[in-house]
């Protein structure tokens, strides 16, 4: 454990120079340990007793009741790489540096150790909480006042350079960059890397919302494209869909935030690179399911959209974890989508179509768990899924069975809408299966070269040939329509 006096670095440019503290969350880090140590315990029995005390024993012992170094590992955090870099050049030119961080000891030791670079550490233990005006008091104590440099990121530390030498805005929002000018000397200033709605936007995967077009598919199916009520109702529950979708995106990525961490594509998401602060993401979940609802009530599918908002918060929390249960759970949250527009629209759906979306998504499904197995380099189950790689061929087995499935029903579902009276040629319909057919078994081909993208429809989405054949389908039911053969 790092002692509270420590021998100052050998020699250099920078030994003469003011001690330099740097605080942790938000600055040495883009995370929140406070915050990311509560979500990873929040179902455990340790963490509900701390809640429950919290307003009898204080911030400081909360924080030390729940600092768990089995839970944590500071080689995860995402680091600011531009401020360590200058970090090591100052040590190098032999300045001392100590980590000042309102964050339990625990943490701050486990952070320490893990960069290598200070001398010292001063943190919150179980009676006292440095943020603010006690962190100032304690560094004045120690250092003397305006004896020591300040690095900080927040509001709460224009207090502490109130009292240091020099200050360090790290990550600082413009408004606290400004006051760090005024109440000292700025030594070096280290800007945010993006936005924070920037970030948001990207957490909250717009480019998902594609899946959330099969609300639409009943009015065709129900061949209503004249229905404008119809139209208005299910591009509600098309809104709605989204905004819950998008709540529940923001939830699953703050519980996975280790794994993705571990993942060579998922550790540059918002939270997982700490490029979108937990507390802005949270906040926008609940105002996103908040309208979701709000959405849901004017297009009376408010049942719909709280049965997949619970469905995809268990998949999220727990059920993704389990073997079989997570694709056939995946392929259900696909076909509510079309339930949801049958719903909006009043039109319902037909047992036909029902039964081929549930085979078709459940060969998606399937095939995006393929895809994720074919990127893990271990056996061993990992990144809270329930597989391990010796589970590909079966996979692909039961996924190749349930497009071919979903391939046969359609025919019968074709057979039975060639005696539609709407069809000028009827028949035509046939061409639909051979073409979902062959689509489906591209899919299938480009998982087994390594081409595939964790998930098939964001994949289809930017394909060139997922588009053809997106159109022909469109262009064969046209032709069924208008011209008689």
């Amino acid at each position: 454990m790092h002692q509270s006096v420590t021998p100052r670095a050998s020699a250099g440019p920078a030994a003469d120079a003011l001690p330099l503290c740097v605080d942790l969350d938000g600055t040495l880090t883009y995370a929140d340990t406070l915050l990311e140590s509560m979500v990873s315990q929040c179902f455990r029995p340790r963490m509900m007793r701390a809640l429950l005390a919290l307003p009898v024993i204080g911030r400081a012992a909360f924080k030390d009741r729940i600092a768990d170094p089995d839970s944590f590992d500071p080689a995860l955090l995402p680091y600011n790489q531009a401020l360590l870099l200058y970090l090591k050049r100052q040590k190098l030119e032999g300045r001392y540096l100590v980590l000042a961080t309102a964050a339990n000891r625990t943490i701050a030791d486990a952070v320490a150790d893990h960069v290598g670079l200070f001398d010292e550490v001063i943190a919150s233990d179980a009676t006292r909480n440095l943020k603010g005006n006690a962190k100032a008091a304690a560094l004045c104590q120690r250092f003397g006042d305006k004896g020591f440099a300040y690095a900080g990121n927040d509001a709460s530390d224009i207090a502490v350079w109130k009292s240091a030498g020099a200050a360090l805005p790290v990550n600082a929002s413009p408004a606290v960059t400004r006051r760090s000018h005024c109440v000292a000397d700025v030594e070096e200033s280290f800007p945010p890397r993006s936005s924070t709605l920037t970030a948001l936007l990207r957490a909250m995967r717009p480019h998902q919302w594609v899946k959330n077009l099969l609300v639409f598919i009943p009015i065709f199916t129900a061949h209503a494209i004249g229905d404008t009520l119809s139209w208005i109702n299910a591009f509600l529950t098309f809104a709605a869909f989204c905004a819950m979708a998008s709540a529940i995106y923001l939830v699953n990525d703050v519980t996975d935030l280790a794994a993705d961490r571990l993942h060579p594509r998922k550790r540059l998401r918002p939270f997982a690179s700490g490029a979108l602060p937990l507390p802005a993401g949270l906040a926008a979940a609940g105002f996103l399911a908040a309208t979701g609802v709000a959405l849901a009530l004017a297009s009376n599918t408010l049942a719909v959209i709280a049965l997949y908002a619970l469905m995809s918060t268990a998949y999220s929390l727990t059920l993704k974890e389990k073997p079989l249960v997570d694709v056939f759970l995946l392929g259900a949250l696909y076909t509510i989508r079309l339930f949801g527009g049958g719903v909006a629209t009043g039109h319902a759906l037909s047992l036909w179509l029902l039964a081929f979306s549930a085979f078709l998504f459940l060969g998606l499904a399937l095939l995006k768990r393929v895809a994720e197995l074919a990127r893990q380099t271990h056996a061993a189950p990992s990144g809270r899924r329930g597989y391990m790689t010796a589970d590909v061929p079966v996979l692909q087995a039961f996924g190749c069975a349930a497009s071919f499935a979903s391939s046969l029903v359609l025919a019968l579902f074709v057979q039975r809408e060639a005696t539609a009276a709407q069809y000028a040629s009827p028949g035509l319909l046939w061409g639909i299966v051979p073409i979902m057919l062959f689509w489906q078994c591209r899919l299938w081909l480009s998982t087994a070269r390594g081409y595939m993208h964790d998930d098939p429809i964001v994949y289809s989405a930017h394909d060139w040939v997922s588009w053809i054949v997106g159109g022909s389908v469109m262009l064969v039911l046209l032709l069924a329509y208008s011209i008689s053969i």
